[in-house]
């Protein structure tokens, strides 16, 4: 079971995020992450999906997204090079000098922002693989975690690829 990131343009309209979503559930297949924005052209949306699965799933997956009415293009951006980042807010117990300070120095250490203080918490915002986002939960003491959100992964082809309409 390999991890795939599809990245594919559709039609920004009602249902059409939801005709996906059903496309998976349908089949038994897990979407790991599932992002969705509007992107330069505003009657169109780009969605990333990462699932797991062998070649042959994946195969049959990219099939059934293409005969979607709503799908313009899809592409594996798996398959080359390509960038993908996450997102993730953390709020964390900072309600000791020892343990701002301790927070401060693994925050900077993985370039992450602090983006609100209060008297007894830190809310951190941190970008990259999510490789580097799980070390950097794992730097912290897993006691001062009060909540996380992550975005899943969003990605791009590098280069001169690109998943035009």
């Amino acid at each position: 079971m390999m991890r795939h990131i599809i990245s594919l343009l559709m039609e920004n309209e009602s249902g059409a995020l939801s005709r996906v979503a059903g496309l998976f559930s349908a089949r038994g297949y897990n979407i790991e992450s599932l992002t969705v924005a509007p992107t330069e052209d505003p009657s169109l949306s780009r969605m990333t999906i990462v699932t797991q699965g062998s070649e042959e799933i994946i195969e049959q997956i990219t099939k059934q997204l293409n005969k979607l009415v709503d799908v313009v293009k899809l592409a594996d951006i798996t398959e080359g090079g390509h960038l993908e980042r996450e997102l993730m807010l953390i709020k964390v117990r900072a309600d000791s000098h020892t343990l701002r300070d301790e927070t401060k120095r693994v925050t900077d250490i993985f370039r992450g922002n602090i983006l609100d203080v209060s008297d007894d918490t830190y809310t951190i915002e941190l970008t990259g693989s999510g490789d580097k986002l799980d070390a950097f939960l794992n730097a912290l003491d897993t006691k001062s975690i009060i909540e996380t959100v992550r975005s899943g992964a969003t990605g791009i082809s590098r280069g001169a690829r690109a998943l035009h309409a």
